[in-house]
């Protein structure tokens, strides 16, 4: 340190401090300016980035509640469709019970009117036969007893007697 003390030189002292006077006014001039513009561009850009990063999520937030809200919508849209389905299922099961059960009462009211009406014939038919073949075995029961005039003069007496005593 003493050497540095012995070669001390005010004049040099003075042209150093000059220029390095110097050298911070051109530094300030021209470099930390730009650096300190540089610096606080770049702050800016982050300060931006951040701003456009905070956006874009709530931006997705937002996003998210609306596709939530449209599959809320969709789920009870298609809740209602299933629900309006099994309706018209139900319906159309019903009407066709209905429907063939109103065909199957038809059916049996025409089975049942058709038998009755083939009784009836079938009744009548017998009817008929029965009452030809009495009169056929009563026209040969009274030929064979009224072959002569006298057994039909006793017939005849014995009929009209029968009717007034009833």
């Amino acid at each position: 340190m003493e050497k540095l003390l012995e070669d001390f030189s005010l004049g040099l002292f003075f042209w150093m401090a000059v220029l390095f006077l110097a050298l911070l006014f051109l530094l300030r001039k021209f470099a930390w300016r730009p650096i300190l513009d540089s610096v606080n561009e770049r702050e800016e850009g982050i300060k931006n980035a951040l701003a456009s990063a905070e956006d874009a999520k709530k931006e997705m937030e937002n996003l998210q509640a609306s596709n939530e809200q449209l599959l809320k919508e969709a789920r009870a849209e298609r809740d209602a469709l299933m629900k309006e389905a099994r309706e018209i299922k139900d319906k159309m099961i019903s009407d066709a019970k209905d429907e063939a059960k109103e065909v199957a009462a038809k059916l049996i009211e025409n089975a049942q009117a058709s038998i009755e009406q083939e009784k009836q014939a079938a009744l009548s038919e017998l009817k008929n036969q029965v009452a030809e073949l009495s009169i056929g075995i009563a026209e040969s029961v009274v030929k064979r007893e009224l072959a002569s005039k006298d057994d039909q003069l006793k017939l005849v007496e014995g009929m009209l007697q029968e009717v007034t005593l009833k």
